[in-house]
C-alpha cells in the first residue's frame, strides 16, 4: 500500500531531523573537544551536513507533497501545525542556492575558530577578513530570502529565531525600554547605595569543586543526566538533542558565581528541550518555539527563579557545605544581594537583569546597521563603544570586553540578539503567571522543589513545542499578548522598592 503524501513529507522531516541532531552533536564537540588541528575538517563536515539537508529540503518533490498532504482531510491539529511548520522550512531552504549555504557554512565555521584566537589576544584587525566574508554572505543570504518570504532583509534573518517576529514591533518595544533603562538604572544603583554593601565571598573556587555544585543544582532543579552532559566551552551554550542534552560553561575561580549562573541559564534551556513531546522528535512541529520563549525558559529559570531569595534559602546550605564556607557571607540573604547586584558592567552574559537589555538593544541596533550597511565593520568597534557609554554608562577599555565578546555574529547568527530581551519580557509574564495559578510554586522553591513550577511549564509552555505561535503561547498561557510593562515592575520591585 502507498504511503499517503502526508506519511510521505513526515518520512522525509524525520531524516532531516536526525541530520540536524547529529550536526548539533558536531557542533557541541567542535566547541568542546576538538583539537584545533580538526577544524578544517570540521568545517567540511559542517558544510557537507548543511548541504545535504539543504538539497533534501529543496528536492523538486517537496512542495507537491507538502500540496497533496494539505489537501487531506484526515489530519489532525497537529499535523496541519507540522505541515505549517514544513513548509515554513521549505520556503526559507529554496530562497538559498546550494553554494551559498555551503560557502556560509566554511565562512562561519572558519571565523568562529579564528575568534577563539581573537578574543584573548584583543585582535580585532587579524579577525576582521574571516568576519567580512561572513558578513558578505550574509547579506546575501538576507536578501534572497526576503525576496522569497516578501519581508525586510534583517526580519528575514530574524524570523530564522523568531518565526513570524518583526523588526517594526521590536523597535517600539525597546524603543520604549531605551528610554526607560537609564532611569531604572539609575535608581535601582541609588537605592542600592542605600544599604550596606553585601558581604564578598572569598576565593579561590576551585573548577571541579564548581562543577560539584552545579551538578547538585541542576539535578535537584530536575536535570537527568541520563540524558545529558555539563563541559566547559569559550562561550555557555546548551545543544545537542531533547534526548541528549549537551550543556556548556565556563568557570572562573574567582567568583564560582559567573558560572554557576551560566549553568543554571543553560539548564533552562535544556529542560525545554527535555519537555519537548516525544510524540513529535524530529518533526518540525516538535521543536522549541522560536528563540524568545526559548530564552525566556532560560531566563526564567537563572533570573526569575535563581536570583530570588526563595532559591537563596534553599541552595545556601548547598553551597556552604560543598565549598566548606561558614560565616555571614554565606548566608541566604547575603547570596541574594550578591546575585541582585547591579553595575554598569561590560560583559553580556555577566550583567544584572536592570542592565542586560541596555546590551540587547545595543547589539540589536548595531547588527541592523552592519547588515544595511550603514556601518562598516571597521567603525564596529567605535560604535559599539559610543552605544555603551550611552546606553550602559561605561565604555570598553578594549575589544576583547567590547565588539568581540559574543560569539554570535562571528558565527554568521545575525538577527538573534533580540530574542534575548523579549524572551527576558515573556520570563516575568509567564512566572507571574504561573505564581498567581498556583501559589505552591514559591515556597516550593524555598524547599529545593521544582516541580510544582515545572509541571506548570510542562503543561503552558514546553509540551505545546511548536504547535502554537509564539504570540498564541504566551496568551493562552498568561492570558494576554506580550507585555513589556510586566517586566519592568518586577525589575521596580525587586531593584528599587525592595
Amino acid at each position: 500500500m502507498t504511503a499517503t503524501p502526508y506519511a510521505q513529507i513526515q518520512t522525509r522531516f524525520g531524516r532531516l531531523g536526525a541530520l540536524g541532531e547529529a550536526q548539533s552533536i558536531l557542533h557541541w564537540d567542535n566547541a568542546t573537544q576538538m583539537p584545533d588541528g580538526g577544524a578544517d575538517a570540521r568545517a567540511e563536515q559542517m558544510a557537507v551536513m548543511e548541504l545535504i539537508q539543504h538539497e533534501m529540503l529543496t528536492d523538486a518533490a517537496v512542495p507537491d507533497l507538502l500540496d497533496a498532504a494539505s489537501a487531506q482531510n484526515d489530519l489532525d491539529d497537529w499535523q496541519r501545525a507540522n505541515l505549517r511548520e514544513m513548509r515554513r522550512s521549505w520556503l526559507h531552504a529554496t530562497a538559498v542556492p546550494a553554494d551559498l549555504v555551503e560557502a556560509s557554512s566554511k565562512a562561519s565555521s572558519a571565523c568562529e575558530m579564528a575568534w577563539r584566537n581573537a578574543r584573548p589576544a584583543n585582535d580585532y584587525a587579524g579577525l576582521l577578513p574571516a568576519f567580512k566574508e561572513v558578513l558578505r554572505l550574509t547579506r546575501e543570504i538576507a536578501v534572497a530570502k526576503a525576496e522569497r518570504l516578501g519581508k525586510t532583509p534583517y526580519d528575514a534573518l530574524l524570523d530564522q529565531y523568531e518565526p513570524d517576529g518583526s523588526s517594526e514591533v521590536i523597535d517600539r518595544i525597546f524603543g520604549t525600554l531605551a528610554q526607560s533603562l537609564p532611569g531604572l538604572i539609575d535608581a535601582a544603583l541609588s537605592r542600592q547605595a542605600q544599604r550596606p554593601a553585601p558581604l564578598a565571598t572569598e576565593g579561590p573556587f576551585p573548577v571541579e569543586t564548581q562543577r560539584v555544585v552545579a551538578v547538585k543544582l541542576m539535578e535537584q532543579i530536575g536535570f537527568d543526566f541520563d540524558h545529558g552532559r555539563l563541559d566547559i566551552s569559550h562561550h555557555p551554550f546548551s545543544g545537542g538533542t531533547p534526548d541528549d542534552v549537551r550543556i556548556t560553561t565556563r568557570y572562573d575561580e574567582d567568583d564560582f558565581r559567573r558560572g554557576m549562573m551560566g549553568v543554571l541559564h543553560e539548564t533552562g534551556h535544556a529542560l525545554y528541550e527535555r519537555g519537548l513531546p516525544a510524540l513529535w522528535r524530529r518533526q518540525p512541529v516538535g521543536h522549541a518555539r522560536g528563540m524568545s520563549l526559548h530564552e525566556s525558559q532560560s531566563l526564567l529559570l537563572e533570573m526569575q527563579v535563581c536570583r530570588s531569595l526563595a532559591f537563596h534559602e534553599f541552595a545556601a546550605p548547598i553551597l556552604r557545605d560543598t565549598f566548606g564556607r561558614s560565616g555571614p557571607a554565606w548566608d541566604a540573604e547575603n547570596l541574594y544581594r550578591l546575585n541582585t547586584q547591579v553595575a554598569r558592567s561590560l560583559i553580556r552574559v555577566d550583567a544584572d537583569e536592570v542592565t542586560y537589555p541596555a546590551h540587547v538593544i545595543l547589539r540589536y541596533r548595531l547588527e541592523r546597521s552592519l547588515l544595511t550597511g550603514d556601518l562598516t565593520l571597521e567603525d564596529l568597534p567605535a560604535a559599539w563603544n559610543d552605544g555603551m557609554r550611552d546606553l550602559v554608562g561605561i565604555v570598553p577599555p578594549d575589544n576583547r570586553q567590547g565588539c568581540l565578546q559574543d560569539i554570535h555574529w562571528f558565527d554568521g547568527a545575525f538577527g538573534y540578539f533580540p530574542t534575548y530581551t523579549l524572551g527576558a519580557m515573556t520570563a516575568a509574564q509567564l512566572f507571574d503567571a504561573a505564581q498567581r495559578t498556583d501559589a505552591s510554586i514559591a515556597p516550593g522553591i524555598a524547599k529545593g522543589d521544582f516541580a510544582p513550577l515545572f509541571a506548570w511549564l510542562r503543561v503552558n509552555v514546553h509540551g505545546k513545542a511548536s504547535r502554537f505561535s509564539t504570540t498564541e503561547i504566551i496568551e493562552q498561557a498568561t492570558g494576554k499578548p506580550l507585555d513589556p510593562a510586566i517586566f519592568e515592575r518586577h525589575l521596580r520591585a525587586r531593584y528599587i522598592e525592595a
